[in-house]
Formats: C-alpha cells, sequence, structure tokens
C-alpha cells in the first residue's frame, strides 16, 4: 500500500513513536509505503511482520541504517551488521555471556555499584536518576566485562558512550562530534584487546573483554583488535542504555504507587511481570530497519531487493491485537510469560529468538538489572519530589522531561 507523500521525514520526526501506529490504524492496514530522506521506505507492524522481518532468510541488516546511526550504534562489522553462519558464529559469542550465572554476577555488581554510590554522597540531596543510573551501569559494565579498575574514568566513560545513544537521531555538529568521540573509544578499547591478547592483562576467563579478545570467527581467523573493540562497546553501551528503562520504571513507581508498596514490604512475586511491562509500555526503540535480501510478496505487497523496510517496535508493543488494553500499564499481564512463547509480541528490543536471529542477547541483562534496580528504587531512603513526569514521544530516545529526579535522604539513622 502507496500513500501519497514526496517525502514523510518532517511527519516522522514531528509524530516520533507514533508515526507509524498512527497511520497503521487510520488506514487499516500493517504496510504502508512513503519516503523517509527520500529513500522509499515500507513501514509494517505486528507479530506476523515481526515474524517475517526476524526471518534471515528474508531481510538483512546490512547497509540498512543510515551510516550516521550505524557508526553510533553498531559501527562496521558489528555482530548486528553480520548475516548467516558469520552472524551464527558471533552471536554464540554473545550469547555465551548471558548465562544465568553471569546474569545473578550482574545484578550483584550492579546494586553493589548502586549502593556504593549513594553511601558516598554527603547527606541529603536530590539526584537526576537518569545521569546517576548511567554511571552506576558504567562502572557495573566495566567491571562485569573484565575491564580492569583504573582503566577508565567511570564518569568520562559515560559521557561517551551516552552521546552515542543521545545524538544517533540528530544530524550535524552533534552527531559529528559524538562519533569523533567514539572513534577515541574504540581506540581505547582496542588497547584493552591489544593488553589482553600481549599478556598484559588478564580479564578473567569468561568476561566479555576475553570472550572477544580470543574469539574465532566463522573463517577460523581471529577479529581484527578494531573489530573486537566494536563488539566489547556493543556490550557496554546497551548496558548503560538501560539507564533509560531503569528511569521508566521509576516512574510507573511514582505513578502506580501500589507496586512500589508491595515491592517494598518484599512480595516480589510480580518483580518480573512488572519489569516485562516496564519494556512492553514506556518508548525504547522506536523501529529497527533492515533490508530485502531476495524479492517476495507479503500481505499483497511486493518487496524487491535492496528495499528497506522498518519495523516498528513501539507500534507492535502497543498493538491493541496483541494486548488488551495497551495503553494502560499493568503488570499482570506478563504473569507466567515465556520468551518462547510470546517471541513477536514483546519486541521492545528486537524480535525472534536469541539462538536463532538478529533478537538483542542484552535482554536478560536488561531484566536482571531492572529488577535489581526496581527493588533499589522502592528504598524508604528514597522519595519523588514533584515535577513533571511527561515523556515527549517526539524526541528521539526519550525520557521525562524533567530527567527524573529523586531526593536521597542518606543512609538511615541508627536508634538509639
Amino acid at each position: 500500500m502507496r500513500r501519497r507523500s514526496f517525502d514523510s521525514t518532517a511527519a516522522f520526526l514531528r509524530d516520533g513513536y507514533v508515526f507509524a501506529s498512527s497511520r497503521f490504524d487510520t488506514w487499516g492496514t500493517d504496510l504502508f509505503t512513503t519516503r523517509l530522506l527520500l529513500q522509499p521506505t515500507t513501514f509494517i507492524r505486528g507479530e506476523e511482520a515481526a515474524g517475517l522481518f526476524y526471518d534471515d532468510d528474508s531481510f538483512t541488516r546490512e547497509a540498512a541504517m543510515p551510516p550516521t546511526v550505524q557508526h553510533l550504534l553498531q559501527d562496521k562489522g558489528s555482530v548486528q551488521a553480520l548475516d548467516g553462519e558469520d552472524h551464527r558464529v558471533r552471536k554464540a559469542a554473545f550469547l555465551s555471556l548471558m548465562h544465568a550465572d553471569a546474569m545473578s554476577r550482574l545484578g550483584e555488581m550492579f546494586a553493589e555499584e548502586w549502593t556504593g554510590m549513594l553511601e558516598a554522597m554527603p547527606g541529603p540531596r536530590q539526584i537526576v536518576l537518569h545521569g546517576f543510573a548511567r554511571e552506576v551501569l558504567t562502572r557495573t559494565a566495566c567491571r562485569w566485562a573484565g575491564v580492569p579498575a583504573g582503566a577508565t574514568d567511570a564518569r568520562a566513560l559515560s559521557s561517551e558512550l551516552g552521546m552515542m545513544i543521545d545524538n544517533v537521531a540528530k544530524v550535524g555538529p552533534a552527531n559529528w562530534l559524538a562519533q569523533l568521540r567514539r572513534r577515541g573509544t574504540e581506540r581505547w578499547a582496542a588497547g584493552l584487546i591489544d593488553d589482553v591478547r600481549d599478556g598484559r592483562l588478564d580479564p578473567g576467563e569468561g568476561t566479555a573483554l576475553a570472550v572477544f579478545s580470543h574469539h574465532i570467527d566463522a573463517r577460523g581467523e581471529r577479529m581484527t583488535a578494531e573489530v573486537a573493540a566494536v563488539e566489547l562497546i556493543n556490550i557496554l553501551r546497551p548496558i548503560l542504555a538501560v539507564a533509560r528503562f531503569i528511569v521508566f520504571a521509576a516512574v510507573a513507581l511514582t505513578r502506580h504507587p501500589q507496586w512500589r508498596e508491595a515491592f517494598a514490604e518484599g512480595d516480589e512475586s510480580d518483580l518480573e511481570p512488572f519489569v516485562q511491562e516496564v519494556r512492553r509500555f514506556y518508548p525504547f526503540f522506536p523501529a529497527v530497519p533492515g533490508r530485502v535480501r531476495e524479492p517476495f510478496t507479503w500481505r499483497g505487497h511486493r518487496f524487491d531487493r535492496d528495499d528497506h523496510v522498518i519495523l516498528d517496535l513501539y507500534g507492535t508493543c502497543h498493538d491493541p491485537r496483541l494486548w488488551q488494553d495497551p495503553e494502560c500499564f499493568d503488570p499482570r499481564r506478563f504473569r507466567g510469560f515465556s520468551w518462547d512463547d510470546d517471541p513477536n509480541t514483546l519486541i521492545a528490543q528486537g524480535a525472534g529468538r536469541h539462538s536463532e536471529n538478529h533478537r538483542c542477547p542484552g535482554e536478560w541483562s536488561t531484566v536482571e538489572l531492572l529488577k535489581q534496580a526496581v527493588r533499589l528504587l522502592a528504598s524508604p531512603n528514597l522519595s519523588v519530589p514533584s515535577q513533571d513526569l511527561s515523556i515527549p514521544l517526539n524526541r528521539f530516545p526519550t525520557l521525562p522531561r524533567s530527567g527524573f529526579i529523586v531526593h536521597h535522604h542518606g543512609p538511615p539513622h541508627a536508634e538509639s
């Protein structure tokens, strides 16, 4: 289905996360073609569309993103740019890091870093949660990945990784500066890879730094230090990106205080459903692009080779055919949830199956970190002052307008 519009770039930026879904609903379709940056682009939505999009026989991620986006989020040679056996072998390296014990360690480290940073702060004070969470996550990510203490300044690295995310949808000087800063981060990461390979650094067996330093690709060759550095950053940066979900979880706890009360009292029966509903309900990645590998037809539409296609992640997570009352925040919908039952419905971080497709392997770490964050946010030593918690949907990526301010009352006073 094609709609008359010479170019929809301005409308896409104006409407933001709801650009595609509003048109799907108005036109009664899960597919329409328009132009973005003068490039013919087809938008698709829904469970069937997600399954189709994550079928590696139909789509490739190679050259699907604008260069300014790819260079900041993934860069050349990364796992997301690979297909077929190359992708399967590289993806296996990522999945090897995500086993249950590793996730437990990640969560424990996060709680320790969070508590340590709060204890180091003098007296009662106000904290902008997003910036605070980013630094905690950077410290956690480096420690968990095997980056030695003292190898970098956590606050500076947090700023560099954050620029990759904050400026991904921008054009001009802000994006150029972020790309320049990323080059410096990649040189730092490549230096760590070289140190491991030359025996000057032992990051610990099974850590991300060790895995990528020694990874052998599908051709039996070791990755270059530059590509290994890109993949190390592709561990660190997504962990930092969880800060946005942490802020959204804080918004949910504030707007739905019954959940905060339950968690504060130690009732965690719905902790994971709460986290999954945060991931479904709040705006994270708006969409994901791909290119057609070989011609095919779906829903009466002819997809030709190299056609650009965008899967609407946010719209699928709010599709009323998949979710009852999708604009209602209700963790109970995820009681008994299984990844295998719903690989193409809860797609905030991609669809398909982790071991088979391009679905983000970082979902397990996201869930573990969010569970820990919710426990910590339910602490009686934190309170939320009045502020603007509205979330603009025409900003990529987005946050509450206030950034979410929390008041830290300091450690509890010992009883006399």
